[in-house]
C-alpha cells in the first residue's frame, strides 16, 4: 500500500509514539484524581506535554495549552465560547466544516458572519478582509492552510489587520502544526487550534488549543475536574476551565513522544522532504493531458497537498481505481470544505487529493504519477 492521505490523518507514526502509548497503558491512572503513583504519573505526563507544546508554539506558559480530542473540538470551544449575539465575525471560503458549522450555529443565535471569497486559484484578498471589518467585528477565524488546495493564508498579514482593529485572531492549524513553525506570540495569534493526528504525528483522539493569557472563553463542557468539587460552577482557572472530565492521558503521552520526535528531527527537515515530494508529484501530473490541478502553485509556501481531476471523471471513481488497481490511498469527494468546492466549481465532481508525509518516498511518488497517467489515458 502507498498511503497518500496524510491531510486526513498520518498513518505512519514514529516508533517512539507507539511505544509511549503502549507503556502508558501499564502505568497511567487518572490525572488529578488522587495521590496514588498511577494518578501522579498521569499528571506528570500531561503537564510535561503541556510544557512541550507551550515551547513548541511559544505560548506564554503551559497553563495556556488546553487538551481536546481534535481541532474540531478546539474550534467549537473557541467559536461557541467567544461570540455572542450582536458580534460580527470574518472568515473565508477556505474553511473546513469544523469552522463553518459552529459559525452557522452562532448565526442562528444572532452572530453576524462575513465569508470572504477567493480568486480562481483559491487565494483570498487581504484588502477584502480589511474592508469587511465593522464596528461590531470581534474576530477573524481562518485556516492556516486549505485542506483542499494546500494554499496557505499569510497569518502575518491577517494579524496586522486584527491588531490594527483590535480583533481576535483564531487560527485552525490542522494542516500546518508539526510541519510549519508557528510562533503564537510573535505572530499575534489569540487562539490556535490544532489536532494531534496529522502533522504532529500523534495518536487520533488528541489535540488542543492555545489561548492567549487575557482571552477568556466560556467553557463548552462542565463536569469533573479533580479540583474544587463543592463549587457548583466549573473551575475558572486555566487550563481546567476548558477541560472537563478525564483527559486522554494515553494519547497525550503519545503526543508528547511525537512532538519530541519532531523537535529531534527538525521541522525544516520534515517540511523540505514533504515539499520535495509534493513538487515532484505536481510537476509529474501537470504534463498529463486532461489533468486539472486546483490551487496556487506559483508560491513555494504551501501545504504538501495536490488536488486534481481527470477530465469529467468522478473523483470517487478515480480514487477507487487508484486504490484497487495500484494500492494508492487518496481522498476523493468534498473534503469537508463545501465553500471551497463551490468556489472551484467542483461540487458535483469533487476532487482527488494527494497529501504527502515525510515518510513517503520518491519511488512512491513516481509510481503515483504513472498510475495517474495510465488512468488519464483510459
Amino acid at each position: 500500500m502507498i498511503y497518500m492521505d496524510n491531510a486526513a490523518t498520518t498513518l505512519h507514526k514514529p516508533d517512539a509514539v507507539k511505544e509511549a502509548v503502549l507503556a502508558a497503558f501499564d502505568t497511567m491512572g487518572n490525572a488529578g484524581r488522587g495521590a496514588s503513583e498511577p494518578a501522579l504519573d498521569a499528571s506528570r505526563v500531561i503537564y510535561a506535554t503541556r510544557e512541550k507544546l507551550a515551547h513548541f508554539f511559544n505560548a506564554e506558559s503551559a497553563s495556556r495549552i488546553v487538551f481536546t480530542a481534535n481541532s474540531t473540538e478546539s474550534l467549537n470551544i473557541a467559536i461557541k465560547g467567544l461570540f455572542c449575539s450582536g458580534d460580527h465575525v470574518i472568515t473565508t471560503v477556505l474553511e473546513h466544516n469544523s469552522v463553518l458549522r459552529p459559525l452557522y450555529e452562532c448565526q442562528e443565535h444572532g452572530v453576524e458572519v462575513s465569508i470572504l471569497g477567493c480568486d480562481e486559484k483559491g487565494n483570498i484578498s487581504y484588502d477584502e478582509m480589511e474592508n469587511a471589518v465593522k464596528d461590531n467585528t470581534k474576530a477573524v477565524v481562518c485556516t492556516h492552510a486549505s485542506n483542499l488546495t494546500g494554499n496557505m493564508i499569510d497569518l502575518d498579514r491577517v494579524a496586522k489587520i486584527t491588531k490594527e482593529h483590535g480583533l481576535l485572531l483564531i487560527v485552525d492549524a490542522s494542516q500546518t502544526a508539526g510541519v510549519w513553525p508557528i510562533d503564537v506570540q510573535k505572530t499575534g495569534i489569540d487562539v490556535l487550534c490544532f489536532t494531534g493526528h496529522k502533522g504532529l504525528l500523534g495518536p487520533q483522539g488528541t489535540g488542543g488549543m492555545y489561548v492567549r493569557t487575557d482571552v477568556e472563553i466560556r467553557p463548552l463542557l462542565s463536569g469533573g475536574s479533580g479540583i474544587d468539587t463543592y463549587n457548583p460552577h466549573h473551575p475558572s482557572q486555566m487550563p481546567t476551565a476548558l477541560e472537563a472530565g478525564t483527559l486522554n492521558g494515553h494519547g497525550i503521552e503519545g503526543l508528547r513522544a511525537a512532538v519530541s520526535y519532531l523537535e529531534e528531527t527538525g521541522l525544516d527537515v520534515i517540511r523540505e522532504k514533504e515539499q520535495s515530494l509534493m513538487w515532484r508529484f505536481y510537476k509529474g501530473i501537470s504534463r498529463i493531458s486532461g489533468i486539472k490541478v486546483y490551487g496556487d502553485f506559483s508560491t513555494r509556501k504551501r501545504a504538501a497537498i495536490v488536488s486534481f481531476n481527470i477530465g469529467d471523471y468522478d473523483s470517487s471513481e478515480v480514487s477507487d481505481e487508484l486504490n484497487m488497481e495500484y494500492g494508492i490511498v487518496t481522498r476523493p469527494g468534498a473534503h469537508c470544505a463545501p465553500l471551497m468546492h463551490r468556489a472551484l466549481g467542483t461540487v458535483e465532481q469533487g476532487a482527488v487529493r494527494f497529501s504527502f508525509c515525510h515518510y513517503n518516498t520518491e519511488e512512491e511518488v513516481d509510481t503515483a504519477i504513472r498510475a495517474v497517467e495510465e488512468l488519464a489515458q483510459e
